[in-house]
């Protein structure tokens, strides 16, 4: 069967799966042809240095599919090429937007630990100062001092705060409500330390939702408007944000996100990401996402002498993390960059330290809270190929 018909008997199919799901559909043909939408472009560059255009055409094609609705790709460095495919709603099977707005998920760690690392430049926060001296009351006497530095790389020793679901089956009934920072902490620190601060390095929010807190404390604003006026703007991120409080919505163009749920591709776009704070709550695009790595690994964002402490990853066992970036080996080359994920939306942001190739992907992953594996494999590692 050629490829285009396979291409719109999954978008119908998925469009039935959708209707048949938990969500009321409106009237309309399942079997009439939806198109998937696939556009890319590429500017001239090395045959041996430029973009592997071919593998990323091929990582595109076919959507939507079982793993994915929607793909928007973004290589650069020496040549660029830029990839838009799937579509927008499954119901209707309006192409993907390039420009779509997302969830950018943990990604909104690297803007975290930026405005921190500001703050160090400007003496406000002393890396090695203690989050007892900077909020006061919030870890028992339970708590070996714990310093900002030991939050920003993983090392803290807190354990993971609470939350409203681990998987998105568990969270989707629950994605409505609200659990505030301040509850997800306190749930952490009733629990006592996990480890010695600084012996181990465990991935996790509570790390950048302490950070998120301790931002706040410092400069008297929220980390929102912080985030703004110290990122954001500097960088022409014009379109990034982060939700107006309790706000499941994501404002302007965006895809829609799905996950498959008891069987049942369920719309998981509107969901209360409050909870996620300074760990993961950002709204992006892949063009504002683009202008953050560059301008962060140029430093632009961060000043060189604290810049260091993203690429610096801490002396403890199995260390893949510094300050807000994680190490990869792809394709033998290093790469620094960060992957976020929310319900419906996978993200990468990644470069080899030189800038001489550049990845941004959102894809709306239909198992996007999953190990990410098989996503970063076919999205990815094409964009490192040479």
């Amino acid at each position: 069967m050629p490829r285009t018909s396979r291409s719109v008997l999954l978008a119908a199919a998925l469009v039935t799966a959708v209707a048949a799901g938990p969500l009321a559909a409106p009237a309309f043909a399942a079997t009439a042809p939806l198109a998937s939408a696939s556009s890319t472009s590429a500017a001239p560059a090395s045959a041996t240095t430029g973009p592997d255009a071919e593998a990323l055409a091929a990582a595109v094609a076919g959507l939507p599919d079982h793993d994915a609705t929607a793909a928007l790709l973004r290589v650069g460095g020496d040549g660029t090429w830029r990839g838009t495919a799937g579509v927008r709603d499954v119901r209707t099977g309006a192409p993907a937007l390039e420009n779509a707005r997302f969830r950018a998920g943990s990604v909104t760690k690297v803007v975290t630990a930026s405005i921190v690392l500001q703050l160090a430049a400007e003496g406000r926060i002393d890396l090695d100062g203690t989050v007892q001296r900077y909020l006061p009351g919030l870890l028992t006497e339970d708590f070996a001092p714990v310093t900002v530095r030991q939050l920003l790389n993983y090392t803290s020793g807190l354990r993971p705060g609470s939350s409203l679901g681990d998987t998105v089956e568990e969270g989707y009934p629950h994605r409505f409500e609200t659990l505030t920072p301040r509850q997800v902490v306190a749930d952490a620190v009733a629990g006592g330390p996990a480890y010695a601060p600084g012996t181990r390095q465990t991935y996790g929010n509570i790390h950048y939702t302490v950070l998120g807190m301790l931002i706040e404390k410092v400069t008297g604003d929220s980390y929102a408007h912080q985030a703004e006026v110290r990122v954001f703007r500097p960088l022409g991120m014009r379109h990034s944000s982060f939700p107006a409080g309790t706000d499941p919505r994501i404002h302007g163009p965006h895809n829609r996100g799905y996950d498959w749920i008891d069987g049942k591709l369920v719309d998981v776009t509107d969901w209360n990401m409050s909870d996620r704070f300074a760990a993961g709550d950002m709204i992006s695009t892949t063009a504002d996402l683009e202008r953050l790595l560059v301008g962060v690994f140029r430093g632009r964002v961060v000043p060189r002498p604290e810049l260091k402490e993203m690429f610096t990853l801490p002396d403890v066992p199995g260390a893949r993390y510094g300050a807000g970036l994680e190490r990869f080996e792809v394709n033998g080359k290093v790469i620094w960059g960060k992957t976020g994920s929310r319900p419906g939306y996978a993200t990468v942001i990644a470069a080899t330290p030189d800038l001489s190739r550049t990845l941004v992907y959102s894809v709306n992953s239909t198992d996007a809270k999953g190990d990410g594996l098989a996503v970063a494999q076919r999205f990815a590692f094409p964009a490192f190929n040479r």
